[in-house]
């Protein structure tokens, strides 16, 4: 009988709906530890707005350390940012990706085998520059005031984010040797920049993407690139054409989101933030303050984020049970969320996932 793996993870509901489908990936690895040698723990950690204004920081010490020491990956649930700026306050998901050192966003976005148009693609981000350093400042000049923004690009972030890209397409690539359906017959990754303006910042991303991407390692896959505001086009277009797409934090931000629109609700949408040595599952929806505590919000970005964090895990049997389990009831859609047209609650969807499992 094989030995059990015993896997420690660390929960941050943050704000909103973030405190519902947290609690449904718990019941989602609870239900995996009965099917598979996997056991797990958990550990609950504050994180957010609501953390901000009862302590004054919305990421504490504590969390931080508590995840470097103790935890073996963790689960991110949504976030709460103000529409104004409030003294003190910066996003938690963004420093914490700073100091995990969680340089990768990787964001898949996958239609069920039934939809007319088969969609079978993951964005790969850069998680740590760009325009997200949050360095700016505004001026009074004879004109008026003038905001600047400091747009960061260097050589390491884009390399180590190209070799990400590189190694998830090789994964994937792996899973349909094993027979997985998909629309790809051979991997290809899509180099996303702006170099043909910004020729310093994203000339620089081109270029480091390129030399990592023309190694040995990766000879086998085939790359290509698109300037950001034709990939736009491109991938309302012709989505199904994408495999692996790489890009900057801000270009990764705004495709990622696109994307999700395609297959429906940004409910399905999951993503994992990525290091060398951590993983945190992330839905990629944000804290939807208009159905908090009305228990309809969509689990399954939260559930897809569980089996992501699994497969980066080396448990990519766990987390084809997940993916398998998602699929077949949105196949079905005869329980689905008030954002998918349904009107299954929270509870519904995810007991009737349970059970696929």
């Amino acid at each position: 009988m094989a030995s059990r793996r015993a896997l420690r993870i660390g929960l941050l509901p943050g704000d909103g709906i973030g405190r519902e489908v947290i609690p449904a990936g718990r019941l989602v690895l609870d239900a995996i530890s009965r099917t598979l040698p996997l056991s797990f723990t958990y550990t609950t950690l504050p994180a957010g707005y609501s953390t901000f204004l009862e302590t004054g920081t919305a990421l504490p010490t504590m969390t931080v350390q508590t995840l470097k020491s103790e935890c073996d990956a963790a689960l991110f649930g949504a976030v709460s940012s103000p529409s104004k700026k409030v003294t003190g306050y910066s996003s938690p998901i963004v420093a914490l990706r700073k100091q995990m050192d969680l340089y990768a966003n990787v964001r898949p976005v996958k239609t069920v085998p039934s939809a007319a148009k088969q969609i079978d693609l993951v964005i790969v981000r850069e998680n740590t520059e760009d325009l997200y350093v949050k360095e700016e400042r505004t001026r009074e000049t004879a004109e008026g005031k003038v905001a600047e923004a400091v747009k960061r690009i260097t050589e390491k972030a884009s390399r180590r984010i190209a070799k990400m890209a590189g190694e998830v397409a090789k994964r994937r690539q792996k899973i349909r040797d094993q027979g997985v359906q998909s629309t790809h017959l051979r991997p290809l990754v899509t180099v996303t920049h702006k170099s043909n303006v910004l020729s310093q910042t994203d000339g620089l991303f081109r270029e480091a993407c390129r030399e990592v991407l023309a190694q040995r390692e990766y000879a086998h896959l085939e790359v290509e690139e698109q300037i950001v505001d034709s990939m736009v086009y491109k991938l309302f277009r012709q989505p199904e054409a994408y495999d692996v797409v790489v890009a900057p934090n801000l270009y990764g931000d705004i495709l990622s989101d696109g994307a999700a629109a395609l297959v429906g609700s940004l409910g399905l949408v999951p993503s994992a933030n990525l290091g060398d040595r951590f993983v945190i599952g992330e839905p990629c929806h944000g804290s939807a303050p208009d159905i908090e505590g009305k228990g309809i919000a969509n689990p399954i970005a939260t559930i897809r984020s569980v089996g992501l964090m699994l497969e980066f895990l080396d448990e990519e049997k766990a987390a084809g049970r997940i993916y398998a389990a998602v699929e077949a009831n949105l196949d079905e859609g005869k329980i689905l969320s008030p954002d998918m047209g349904g009107k299954g609650t929270t509870k519904e969807v995810l007991e009737d996932i349970l059970k696929r499992i």
